[in-house]
């Protein structure tokens, strides 16, 4: 089996479309795409052009499929009911771990992490925060903030507000607005989720959260919320009511995420609050990019990997490099 060598002539995240959310359909393979089979009949989807596919109730989808989506790079998100859980998730695509090691660096040292932590809150202030503030400060701030933006998107939309409800299982449904808000914060998260395992970072070594495989999605999601969350949710209920809300607001997320350009914004913010500098071959590895990497040494760092080969004698020979295939 040769190795794979091309793996730096797959499509940026940023060509990409967002999202798609399929529920109650069945999915193969169709060579480089998919096929999405339901009672309306069969619709093709080419797998390179698509950064999330989020799956809803009633879908079943191929071993060869999902091969097929994780080899073009595109997140796989299992949800609930219109989009608005995250039961599991799957991710493609063979890279460095430099992004991911950055990350990890930052996340362990006590200074960095702070460092980290303040220019995320730093992202979402016209006004630069004073160093003087501390972390509790400016949580405080940020809460006035978010409760600022549903108030004022309540009086520009006209749709009653009375606090953010999230009802649990077996409890009565939520209202439209909360139903709509965790919709659109679903959306958010999945192309959040897709921007950062595309660039080689974990969902898990969250800064401002903590505790869950997914606390840097929160963490990325929340730069944006205010900005096309909150306003996507608002909007679709006040032009549609509660009827098919969900689906109302899936449809002005991608409305939203292509006007504000987000996916073009996503990894730069990313590589910003960690402070990486980003050099020109980052976006994908060339070379034999699916081999093994280096070896841990504890007085280098890291020296060249492969496989260790002995001669006759039983002495060490030569390195060569290990084919995945064997």
């Amino acid at each position: 089996m040769e190795p794979a060598t091309d793996l730096h002539l797959l499509p940026r995240v940023r060509d990409s479309w967002s999202f798609l959310y399929l529920e109650r359909c069945t999915i193969d393979q169709d060579g480089h795409a998919i096929a999405v089979r339901s009672e309306t009949g069969v619709t093709v989807v080419p797998c390179t052009m698509l950064t999330t596919l989020l799956l809803g109730p009633g879908t079943s989808i191929t071993h060869a499929a999902v091969r097929t989506l994780t080899a073009a790079g595109c997140a796989i998100v299992w949800g609930g009911e219109a989009g608005v859980r995250c039961y599991a998730t799957g991710q493609g695509e063979t890279r460095s771990a430099r992004h991911l090691l950055h990350q990890a660096r930052m996340w362990a040292d006590p200074a960095s992490h702070l460092s980290v932590v303040r220019r995320m809150y730093g992202m979402r202030f016209p006004d630069p925060l004073g160093a003087h503030l501390s972390i509790q400060q400016i949580r405080g701030m940020e809460g006035v903030r978010v409760r600022d933006a549903y108030a004022a998107m309540s009086r520009e939309t006209g749709v009653p507000w009375h606090g953010r409800t999230v009802p649990r299982p077996g409890q009565p449904a939520a209202d439209a607005i909360n139903r709509a808000l965790s919709a659109s914060h679903s959306c958010m998260y999945g192309i959040c989720h897709a921007a950062i395992i595309s660039a080689g970072y974990s969902t898990g070594l969250g800064f401002v959260h903590t505790g869950k495989m997914l606390a840097f999605v929160y963490d990325i999601a929340d730069l944006y919320k205010v900005e096309i969350a909150v306003p996507a949710a608002f909007q679709a209920v006040a032009r549609h009511g509660e009827s098919g809300i969900e689906t109302h607001v899936r449809r002005a997320c991608r409305d939203l995420f292509h006007a504000r350009r987000l996916l073009d914004r996503i990894i730069p913010d990313i590589d910003r609050v960690l402070a990486v500098r980003r050099d020109a071959d980052d976006e994908m590895d060339g070379g034999f990019a699916a081999l093994p990497g280096g070896l841990w040494d504890p007085e280098q760092g890291s020296v060249a990997g492969g496989r260790n080969w002995a001669d006759d004698g039983g002495n060490p020979g030569t390195s060569e490099v290990a084919d995945p295939s064997s």
